[in-house]
């Protein structure tokens, strides 16, 4: 990116203060030679400011950030006073065009950054996205959503020890925040040790746009940029957030078919029934329980499992009050009351018998 007076250079694009446009970033070439690139929204305010990148379907399968950046380009109320906002609703053409998490040699696109000029497919993919996108930009927010066969309830990951990294996650205003660096390779670690202090945004499922989960993003996206002084208006925040140090997941003990007790973002307390194992004709083998009071971040979707196959993960709180307060402030909060009840749809959720079976609970850590 270059630029001349009043005037950015964009992707080939130029934009005067107060402009937007369509534009494309060349990033590999396909089987038969042809040019693969990103589509981007640019974003350009009427004065100076942080340019923040918006990214979605890293793994091309998680459409939910898709979905959002989507609305915030077809919506006009909203006005951008300063700085300079990269939208990228696909940042993974190839995983995109095949439904697939993945690139086309089975490479995790979101394990390869900074990413190499002369390494594989999915190196030089990263090196060009990185080299490209995130050392032009301030700030970044990278939308995904849980694994196949898995939903979670819209949380922020970021490096909490990271004063920028904190301050992106708090004005996103998700009612949770759970720390860490992210892993080897991803883009929000070597995004942020490169200077541009990158948050993750989760929430539901693959290969759909869930509406309440997108409407939790764009809240967020707005907040952000309202945050760093980007946009004009008031922040819309929930009354409080929890930070969430330690997650666990809680795998089936037996197989069978799980009778789920919790639905995404319920608040549990040590020793609550999580499901019910048993066989196909309904005879009981054991349950889950919790081994210490928490938020459910994320759930599995597919009832039928292996002994060993991940259930339900659990964010760890202090005690039950923890607990009932997180309950409380998503009662209280639209966007995140709404996607609660509607993630819940998505689970058959059923009450514990009375008569109960072998626990099944893990040791806590």
């Amino acid at each position: 990116m270059t630029e001349t007076p009043n005037i950015a250079h964009w992707f080939g694009a130029d934009l005067a203060p107060g402009e937007s446009a369509n534009t494309e970033l060349q990033v590999t070439e396909s089987y038969s030679g042809r040019n693969i690139s990103i589509p981007i929204r640019v974003c350009r305010g009427l004065t100076d400011g942080p340019t923040v990148f918006v990214t979605a379907a890293l793994h091309g399968d998680e459409l939910n950030g898709t979905g959002a950046i989507r609305m915030l380009i077809d919506n006009d109320d909203w006005k951008l006073q300063s700085g300079t906002v990269l939208m990228i609703p696909v940042l993974n053409p190839l995983g995109f065009e095949q439904h697939s998490r993945y690139l086309p040699d089975r490479r995790d696109l979101n394990r390869c950054f900074p990413g190499t000029v002369s390494g594989s497919m999915a190196s030089r993919l990263a090196k060009v996205i990185f080299d490209s996108v995130i050392t032009q930009c301030d700030f970044g927010i990278d939308l995904h959503t849980a694994a196949v066969r898995r939903t979670n309830f819209p949380n922020v990951r970021a490096n909490l020890e990271h004063p920028d990294c904190l301050r992106l996650a708090t004005a996103f205003g998700c009612g949770i925040l759970l720390h860490g660096n992210g892993p080897k390779g991803s883009l929000r670690l070597e995004a942020t040790k490169a200077g541009c202090p990158t948050i993750v945004v989760e929430g539901g499922e693959v290969w759909k746009v869930e509406s309440s989960v997108a409407e939790c993003m764009t809240r967020g996206i707005l907040n952000v940029f309202k945050e760093l002084g980007m946009m004009d208006g008031e922040q819309d925040l929930p009354d409080s957030q929890v930070t969430l140090r330690e997650t666990k997941w809680l795998r089936a003990e037996r197989g069978g078919f799980m009778s789920l007790h919790v639905a995404p973002g319920d608040s549990v307390e040590k020793g609550q029934a999580i499901a019910t194992n048993s066989s196909l004709l309904g005879e009981e083998k054991g349950r889950l329980v919790t081994p210490f009071s928490g938020i459910v971040i994320g759930m599995t979707t597919l009832p039928a499992v292996q002994p060993g196959e991940p259930v339900v993960q659990i964010g760890r709180l202090a005690d039950p009050k923890s607990a009932r307060r997180h309950a409380k402030q998503v009662a209280g909060d639209d966007v995140q009351r709404t996607a609660h009840e509607h993630l819940a749809t998505n689970i058959h959720v059923t009450e514990p018998s009375e008569e109960e079976p072998n626990k099944q609970e893990p040791p806590a850590k």
